[in-house]
């Protein structure tokens, strides 16, 4: 079992800064992937970026590229997701979530590759 929380979301304006951290307890392996998703008011959730505990990949939505860095802490066994110049288009509840088994060790974009979920944490970005 894994445990994953979220925090770091909150109200900012267009153009600021806010950085997601997503705390993992449990039995995490070395090679499993974290990501990062999020889903807004009436549409489905979407996925924002991803990482290995090990390095290497780290895609990104098309969306959020240039943007948003992911990032992890293998010692504090955190990833974090530092978003800068924030749009209203990116309000949405943002979930942490992990892939025990990643299918030939890569980060999938797909929210049925993923075992565990956080319980999501509110981003709201005014115009």
């Amino acid at each position: 079992q894994v445990q994953l929380v979220e925090s770091g979301g909150g109200l900012v304006q267009a153009g600021g800064s806010l950085r997601l951290s997503c705390a993992a307890s449990g039995r995490t392996f070395s090679n499993s992937v974290m990501g990062w998703f999020r889903q807004a008011p009436g549409k489905e959730r979407e996925f924002v970026a991803a990482i290995r505990w090990s390095g290497g990949l780290t895609p990104y939505a098309d969306s959020v590229k240039g943007r948003f860095t992911i990032s992890r802490d293998n010692a504090k066994n955190t990833v974090d997701l530092q978003m800068n110049s924030l749009k209203p288009e990116d309000t949405a509840v943002y979930y942490c979530a992990a892939d025990q088994t990643p299918a030939w060790g890569l980060p999938s974009k797909r929210t049925f590759a993923y075992d565990y979920w956080g319980q999501g944490t509110q981003v709201t970005v005014s115009s």
